[in-house]
């Protein structure tokens, strides 16, 4: 299969990157998706018709969720916007492309005595990196944070005394996150143990490796699987399930759907929206489990 012209896709990537100030995440995954297509197709990106990008997306039906399929459509309609715009083409073949009809998502969420026996089971005897563990899970559930936002977090940013953590989230938009009493002890337990940086440029980085290098998104990943099983929870999770957990527990002790959205860092009220249906799943199934006609 040959490779599709380096040229495009770098180009496509620095525009990514330089006019649209995307992520570096979503930078990769669009230029890999725009990649990992013309690589596919074998066919130059003036020539893809609308039966090409069909024919693909059926090829990848079994591997991709409804979901992933959605975002791979996405990811193409964005590439051939740009060639538009290039003057590379006059038409988007992904245009007159159906995307797959999606649920609305309901994300796993654990409960407060799941949350507890996963935070318990951290060894934090063990020695600074179960400080560490511990005070990571504390922040991701305490504080909403994401996975990446973890990785980024900086010393200075963690406000102890005042108990609020500065958070850099998408697009470099800051936010003020509250730090509850539990998370602010795990954290500064954590400091007094933590080991010198590798290098001064990641003095500031809070969660290091055991090479004194910032913590990697993969660690994390693994950390939150690990003491999973240790707590004997056996549902599906990563990271980013402690931050709906957390948005979810707010909102069935009262918060203000608001105040959630400005914590989490949405930026529209619709995505925070998501945790009211979750709320309204848990009492329909405790409902539907006493109901005299079940």
């Amino acid at each position: 299969m040959p490779a599709p012209d380096t040229r495009i896709i770098q180009d496509y990537r620095y525009h990514l990157r330089m006019e649209r100030q995307l992520s570096p995440n979503t930078v990769a995954a669009y230029s890999r998706d725009a990649s990992e297509f013309l690589a596919a197709v074998e066919l130059e990106p003036r020539a893809v018709r609308t039966d090409d990008i069909e024919r693909y997306l059926a090829a990848r039906a079994a591997e991709l969720s409804k979901r992933s399929q959605a975002r791979l459509l996405s990811s193409l309609r964005s590439f051939f916007d740009w060639l538009i715009l290039e003057g590379e083409r006059k038409d988007n073949p992904c245009d007159r492309v159906d995307a797959p009809k999606l649920g609305r998502y309901l994300p796993e969420v654990l409960s407060v005595e799941e949350v507890t026996s996963i935070l318990e089971s951290v060894d934090t005897a063990a020695g600074w990196t179960g400080l560490r563990d511990r005070a990571i899970l504390e922040i991701l559930y305490g504080c909403g944070l994401r996975v990446s936002e973890a990785c980024g977090l900086q010393i200075s940013h963690v406000y102890l005394a005042e108990g609020f953590v500065r958070v850099v989230g998408k697009g470099d938009k800051e936010r003020l996150v509250p730090l509850g009493e539990m998370a602010a002890d795990a954290f500064a337990q954590y400091l007094q143990a933590r080991p010198e940086a590798a290098e001064p440029a990641f003095d500031d980085i809070a969660f290091l490796n055991k090479n004194g290098r910032p913590l990697s998104r993969v660690a994390i990943f693994n950390l939150v699987k690990k003491q999973a099983l240790l707590a004997g929870v056996r549902k599906e999770i990563s990271p980013h399930t402690f931050r709906h957990s957390f948005a979810t527990h707010l909102i069935e002790n009262g918060a203000d759907l608001r105040v959630v959205q400005e914590m989490l860092g949405h930026e529209s009220i619709l995505t925070t929206e998501i945790y009211t249906h979750i709320d309204t799943a848990t009492w329909q199934a405790a409902i539907l489990a006493h109901h005299p006609r079940r």
